[in-house]
C-alpha cells in the first residue's frame, strides 16, 4: 500500500481535475477525490475522468463517502467518515478486491475500525486544518505515539494508520514515521506544491 494518499481540493470541477492532475503528474500514487459540495452529475464526471487518469498513472483512485459512487466508476475503493455507511455494507457493495479506508478520531475509532476490517484508517487530525469542517480534538504527536502504543498493548491486529489533517512541515512527517504511523494524507501542502511529492516520498521509503 502507498503511503502518500493526496485528498483533492478545489470548489469547481476544473480546479478539482486540475489539482489532481499536477500531482499525478509529479508522481503521487494514491489519489482520494473528496469534493464535499459537488453536484452528483459534476462528482460523477470527476471521479469517471481521474479513475481512467489514476490509471494511465499507475495510481490508486478512492472515493470519499461514496461507496455506491466507487462501484459505477470502478474506483480502487472508498474511503469512510464515522458517520457514513458501515464497512460491511460497503464491502458488499464493492467486493473482497476493493480498498476500503476508514476515519478514525481516537483509540475507541482505531479498535472499532480494526475490528470491521478496513484496510487501512485515517487518523486525524494531526494539527489545525482548514480543509475540514467540525474539527475534531487535535492529536499531535503524543496523540499518535499514545493510540499506537495502546493498540500494541491490548495486542491489537495492527492495521495501516495514516496521519491526516493540518500536517504542513516535512520534519512532522518524519517523526510521525519514527512513532509507527504508516504513512500520511496530505492535501493543502500538496495542492500548493506539487513538485514536494518527490521530496514527501524520500521521506516514506
Amino acid at each position: 500500500m502507498e503511503r502518500l494518499q493526496y485528498i483533492s481540493q478545489g470548489k469547481t470541477i476544473r480546479e478539482q481535475k486540475n489539482n489532481m492532475l499536477k500531482v499525478l503528474d509529479a508522481g503521487a500514487k494514491w489519489i482520494q477525490i473528496r469534493w464535499k459540495e459537488a453536484e452528483e452529475k459534476d462528482l460523477y464526471a470527476l471521479a469517471e475522468e481521474i479513475r481512467q487518469a489514476c490509471s494511465e498513472f499507475g495510481a490508486s483512485c478512492i472515493i470519499n463517502d461514496h461507496p455506491s459512487l466507487a462501484a459505477a466508476v470502478d474506483a480502487d475503493g472508498v474511503h469512510l467518515g464515522l458517520d457514513d455507511c458501515s464497512v460491511a455494507a460497503a464491502r458488499h457493495l464493492l467486493g473482497a478486491g476493493k480498498i476500503i479506508g476508514g476515519t478514525a478520531n481516537s483509540f475507541a475509532n482505531v479498535k472499532q475500525r480494526i475490528s470491521e476490517h478496513c484496510d487501512y484508517i485515517g487518523l486525524g487530525p494531526f494539527n489545525y486544518t482548514t480543509t475540514k469542517q467540525k474539527l475534531s480534538p487535535l492529536l499531535g504527536i503524543a496523540g499518535y505515539e499514545n493510540i499506537i502504543q495502546q493498540v500494541h498493548r491490548e495486542g491489537l491486529t495492527p492495521i495501516p494508520i495514516f496521519a491526516i489533517g493540518g500536517i504542513s512541515q516535512l520534519e512532522d512527517i518524519q517523526h510521525l514515521l519514527e512513532i509507527g504511523v504508516y504513512g500520511v494524507a496530505l492535501s493543502g501542502i500538496v495542492t500548493k506544491t506539487p513538485n514536494i511529492v518527490s521530496s514527501i516520498n524520500k521521506i516514506l521509503l
